[in-house]
């Protein structure tokens, strides 16, 4: 059982190809589970089809999409704050330091001018982002509306609905191999400016400089450095989009799945498909339930503002995928039966928002969606909130 410990640094090694493998599992292969649901194109040897395939058009006058299924925007996403430092020009000393720091500054500006445009691309992925993802649940809005009244096995409206869902969300995967990209792109920047400031600093001991000389090399590297922070800055914002929209792919990718059974049958199976419902059939779990279900891979002990549990939990699922890589995973909210009522009902509450914070941090992590379970339980025997991680 994993508790509080030291992570070995092998785990995140390890964790880059397993936890990569199982967040492909949950993003990738979704045509596979379509043909499962609505045809069988892949057993008869044939390419899977393609995402408007899957449910065949139902003619025009579709409603919420605009003519070939495109979505309507929905207005700007946030704009990145990234201002370019102005770069200084310097006067020709008639140095050969001068010559050295003119081709220095060059590069910086050049940088200047990647990281404008990065910047700039930022911006414009959110933006696409943000009109996919509006598509999407505007579809799937329509769809969970029109079943919760009830509607016709397989209805074709429905059907056509669907496929402009699948559609948004197959553009908001692309979308994330974009951030992907200019990630990279990023990072290349990154690696040549400080390689640029490396060789500012380097410049100081070159012999043959004037007192101009070393001023303009002051200002460059001030400069510089100022670039690094702005580069840094834009990075992490780049990154934080392609954590966010990966888990919610995956998240929804299965909503999809669920969505596409409910067509066919033409009832809503979920209450909730955006939310993993707390699993409480007959009532919480007892301990002896608990007790049945095995050692925990982790437990969670809520007993202080701010646990700090990511580095245990992201130890834990690695050593867990690279035993069993097609493991799924139970969360469980623990919660102790002492007190009051109302005190009961409050840990009850608590350890079920705890255990949703620990779900998302784990497909955060890059664990699908479609491998993890959420359940409540209480034991006499805790004493604070628990969040209990089993592998099934």
């Amino acid at each position: 059982m994993w508790g509080i410990l030291a992570t070995d640094p092998r785990f995140k090694s390890r964790l880059g190809s397993a936890l990569a493998l199982a967040a492909g599992l949950g993003l990738a292969g979704c045509s596979d589970v379509d043909s499962a649901l609505f045809g069988d194109q892949a057993d008869n040897g044939a390419a899977p089809a393609s995402s408007s395939d899957q449910f065949p058009p139902s003619g025009a006058g579709t409603p919420g999409t605009l003519p070939g299924g495109a979505p309507a925007s929905s207005g700007s996403a946030p704009v990145i704050a990234i201002t370019p430092v102005n770069i200084e020009p310097g006067s020709n000393t008639g140095t050969a330091v001068s010559a050295t720091i003119a081709t220095l500054r060059g590069q910086i500006a050049t940088i200047e001018e990647h990281l404008a445009t990065n910047a700039s691309r930022l911006s414009e992925l959110r933006n696409q982002g943000a009109d996919s993802a509006s598509a999407y649940q505007d579809a799937k809005a329509r769809i969970t509306s029109r079943l919760q009244v009830g509607t016709t096995r397989g209805n074709p409206e429905l059907v056509a609905e669907w496929n402009v869902a699948q559609s948004s969300l197959d553009t908001l995967a692309g979308n994330i191999n974009g951030l992907n990209a200019l990630s990279a792109a990023i990072v290349a920047d990154s690696s040549a400016t400080h390689f640029a400031l490396d060789q500012i600093q380097a410049v100081y001991n070159v012999s043959g400089a004037v007192d101009e000389d070393h001023r303009q090399l002051r200002v460059l590297e001030d400069e510089t450095n100022q670039t690094i922070v702005l580069i840094d800055r834009l990075l992490r914002a780049a990154s934080e989009d392609t954590q966010r929209q990966t888990a919610y792919a995956a998240n929804e990718r299965a909503n999809l799945t669920t969505l596409a059974g409910a067509i066919k049958n033409g009832e809503l199976y979920d209450n909730d498909l955006g939310t993993p419902a707390i699993a409480s059939a007959g009532g919480p779990m007892t301990s002896a339930t608990l007790a049945y279900a095995g050692t925990p891979l982790v437990v969670i002990r809520f007993d202080h503002p701010g646990v700090d549990y990511q580095q245990i939990l992201y130890a834990a699922l690695s050593q867990a995928l690279q035993a069993k890589p097609n493991a799924g995973f139970s969360v469980v909210a623990v919660s102790p039966t002492r007190g009051t009522a109302a005190a009961v009902q409050l840990a009850q509450t608590s350890a079920k928002n705890h255990a949703q914070e620990v779900l998302r941090s784990m497909t955060d992590m890059g664990v699908p969606a479609t491998r993890l379970g959420i359940a409540s339980a209480t034991d006499p025997g805790a004493t604070a909130s628990e969040v209990r991680v089993f592998v099934r």
